[in-house]
């Protein structure tokens, strides 16, 4: 029933977190709408986290049919992760209130990994078309394998947050992600193979 599911559907409830934040994001409380910030951030990297996951389930679980179908739907997940990562920066960016306080902060280690996730996601989210797919042709995959080094700079972001007390959600999110992409690299460099008999 899953597999079936409508992709404008799969759209609404990628979007039901973000549609929840609209009356705070409207609404002109300070406050709350800097309390957007580190939800925005979690949604982006659990759409990513859960988008990469995709391979290595279908891997590790072959003849179950949800990897396969979070595979098929892996780029909505991507432009969903990069919708959410644009809200975060745009709430940060409003609750900075000067580019100049920008400036002073950008330096700072979990600041320009922040910064570094967010600028290598833009082109990816450019690309994400079935257009981009065709035009590209080998060098879509090539771009894609990008999305390593910003799950990587979000992982460091997040963790290095307030002084490293963000490390225990980081690595609660991006545990079963680490754990998978290790079988993954096991399975393709690794593991045991049977000797090739002549």
């Amino acid at each position: 029933m899953l597999t079936r599911l409508s992709p404008y559907l799969v759209w609404l409830v990628l979007s039901l977190p973000a549609l929840s934040m609209l009356s705070t994001l409207v609404g002109g409380d300070a406050r709350a709408f800097h309390g957007l910030l580190h939800p925005t951030g979690e949604f982006s990297a659990r759409f990513m986290i859960i988008g990469m996951m995709a391979t290595p389930l279908m891997m590790l679980f072959r003849k179950a049919r949800f990897p396969r179908w979070l595979l098929k739907q892996r780029r909505y997940l991507g432009v969903a992760a990069f919708g959410y990562a644009a809200l975060h920066t745009y709430v940060y960016v409003v609750g900075a209130g000067s580019v100049a306080k920008i400036m002073g902060e950008v330096t700072r280690f979990d600041m320009w990994t922040g910064w570094l996730a967010f600028l290598i996601f833009i082109p990816l989210a450019a690309t994400s078309m079935d257009y981009a797919v065709r035009k590209m042709g080998p060098a879509w995959k090539s771009l894609q394998r990008w999305t390593y080094a910003a799950a990587v700079l979000t992982l460091l972001h997040w963790a290095s947050l307030h002084n490293w007390n963000g490390w225990v959600p980081a690595a609660v999110h991006f545990g079963p992600l680490a754990a998978l992409s290790a079988y993954r690299l096991w399975y393709w460099y690794l593991r045991p193979r049977p000797a090739h008999v002549a």
